[in-house]
């Protein structure tokens, strides 16, 4: 079976990389110096392993990347559509973008060829495309894209469950083969059942987190400490122990956003009024001065302060900066008024808006002659720090920890001053 992988970023190079180990893939992205790089092994964003595997699927045979798109459809069964639907500051999906280039695509293909999308689309685009190009005899199918920055290729190579969501048999029969190396656990359903289901999923997540911190908030002012009451929460058998309540940042990336918006979008479109799921963003959005609004409480206002940022990555485990919830707090520290310092291990290359960020080599120089330390991105490495010798580096002892990552690093420490979402003022 011959598969085309369309859109080579995140998901779609962990997409092709993954499937060469078993199938004859060629990948396709319209940017040529994105190819040039993938061709050498190189990956547009740091995933760990994937450089190695992507140059394993080269020297292998089995894997090519191509920016022309007669090339790489000639002869394919299924096109994978990974392509990232791009979000704009309000967290609306530029949907019209990523459609756009699945119709340049598609007549290039073999009559019959299955489109395959995992694109984060609303529900209704397997519909839409199979009214416009379902005479022609092209098929659509959909299984939501499940990546995890730093954990990609263990979560794509080892799925728990694969969604996918289909229309004829021989679709069927064609994702069987697909997915099985990967995992003999897919659910199987319709195209728009499977759409709603990404939509859904991310949106409870949100929620989730969301109603946590809202409780968090509630417990910092009154004494409680959320995280013994998240250990409450989670014994209760009808919600569980691996519920997603856990205490700390509000969530960013988009990813969670962009459903939320979308299911609010979708309730608009459709004339059913929602009240819950459009509530998930507003609080979110007031959890994320979070760490602006506790700065600006404990540092008294005059002298300019400067403020230390432990990581700057979305996420551990990658050097991306995009939609960064540390980025955020930098720019509003800055618009505040704040000097910002900061280290991380991936050593990410600033672009011109950042260069107010003074990113130091190591962690202690970070520190020198901060007023606060925010612990933002949770590198396993930041745990192994010499703390001791790290907090008299600091002007003042005051150290913000969300999520509570390093509490039993220097918070236990003389004078520091440590503070998290949901512990007791």
């Amino acid at each position: 079976m011959k598969i085309t992988v369309f859109g080579l970023w995140h998901l779609g190079c962990v997409t092709a990389a993954c499937c060469a180990k078993h199938f004859q893939v060629t990948g396709l992205d319209p940017d040529p110096a994105n190819i040039a790089a993938l061709r050498r092994g190189k990956a547009p964003l740091f995933e760990p392993g994937l450089d190695e595997l992507i140059k394993a699927g080269l020297d292998s045979g089995r894997l090519s990347f191509t920016d022309k798109i007669a090339e790489a459809c000639a002869g394919t069964d299924i096109v994978w559509v990974t392509y990232d639907t791009p979000v704009d500051e309000n967290d609306q999906a530029d949907v019209e973008s990523v459609l756009r280039e699945i119709r340049r695509c598609i007549p290039a293909l073999p009559a019959g060829a299955l489109v395959l999308i995992s694109s984060q689309l609303p529900v209704g685009t397997c519909r839409q495309l199979e009214s416009e190009f379902g005479d022609r005899g092209y098929r659509f199918a959909c299984s939501p894209e499940n990546l995890r920055l730093g954990k990609a290729i263990e979560i794509f190579t080892q799925a728990d469950r694969i969604i996918a969501g289909y229309r004829d048999d021989r679709a069927k029969a064609q994702l069987t083969q697909l997915f099985a190396p990967f995992t003999q656990q897919v659910v199987w359903m319709r195209s728009e059942s499977a759409e709603m289901t990404k939509h859904a999923i991310n949106s409870f997540l949100a929620l989730s987190i969301t109603y946590m911190n809202e409780v968090a908030r509630l417990c910092e002012v009154t004494g409680a400490d959320a995280r013994e009451v998240e250990r409450g929460l989670k014994s209760e058998s009808r919600i569980g122990p691996k519920a997603y309540l856990s205490p700390g940042g509000a969530f960013a990336g988009g990813t969670l956003a962009r459903d939320v918006v979308t299911c609010t979008n979708l309730g608009a479109k459709f004339g059913e009024t929602l009240e819950v799921i459009p509530a998930i963003k507003r609080s979110n959005d007031q959890h994320r001065q979070w760490a602006l609004g506790k700065i600006q409480r404990l540092l008294p206002a005059g002298t300019r302060r400067r403020v230390a940022l432990l990581g700057l990555t979305y996420k551990p485990g990658t050097n991306t900066l995009r939609r960064s919830s540390a980025v955020e707090l930098a720019q509003a520290l800055a618009a505040a008024g704040y000097e910002v310092h900061a280290f991380d291990p991936s050593k990410p290359e600033l672009p011109a808006d950042l260069a107010f960020i003074k990113l130091a080599p190591e962690a202690a120089a970070a520190l020198d002659g901060a007023d606060a330390l925010v612990v933002c991105t949770e590198w396993p490495e930041f745990r192994q720090l010499d703390w001791p010798r790290l907090v008299p580096r600091l002007r003042r002892a005051l150290i913000l920890d969300a999520t509570r990552f390093l509490e039993k690093s220097p918070s236990g420490l003389p004078a520091v001053q440590y503070v998290s979402v949901g512990s007791p003022s």
